[in-house]
């Protein structure tokens, strides 16, 4: 009974609770992050100050240079018994130095990683660097 004759003391509209106090969150400011763009923006930009625009860099695709690679390991599946094989065909672009070689091959192929290379060529096999067509377009202009 104490407490409840507490909440009813004084002689006004609010009994001693203050204008919003007693209705939910009111005097507090809101649950949560409520307010957060008005009230207590001032919490945010001190407590929170990365928040608001534009964060990192995001590099243009143009400049973005992908290779498809392979590695010598799936080389020797892809040759089935061949002793050339030409890689663009298959769409790669680069030639890797990862795994084992024991059979000789002839690879055309656009780039190779220098152990890719000495790998094959310790096999018995060679490898050829075919240069891209745009490169030379571009050094003729």
């Amino acid at each position: 009974m104490v407490s409840r004759t507490n909440k009813f003391r004084g002689r006004n509209r609010t009994h001693g609770r203050g204008k919003k106090a007693g209705r939910g969150a009111g005097k507090r400011g809101g649950r949560g992050n409520a307010g957060m763009n008005k009230h207590k923006v001032m919490h945010r930009l001190k407590y929170m100050p990365g928040h608001w625009g534009m964060h990192g860099f995001n590099r243009d695709p143009s400049l973005i240079n992908v290779n498809i690679t392979c590695n010598l390991q799936e080389l020797v599946k892809l040759a089935d018994g061949n002793k050339e094989i030409d890689l663009s065909e298959f769409g790669i672009d680069k030639l890797l130095g990862s795994g084992k070689i024991t059979i000789p091959l002839e690879v055309t192929v656009e780039q190779a990683s220098a152990r890719a290379v000495e790998k094959v060529e310790a096999a018995g096999g060679s490898v050829t660097l075919s240069e891209d067509d745009w490169e030379e377009e571009w050094e003729e202009e």
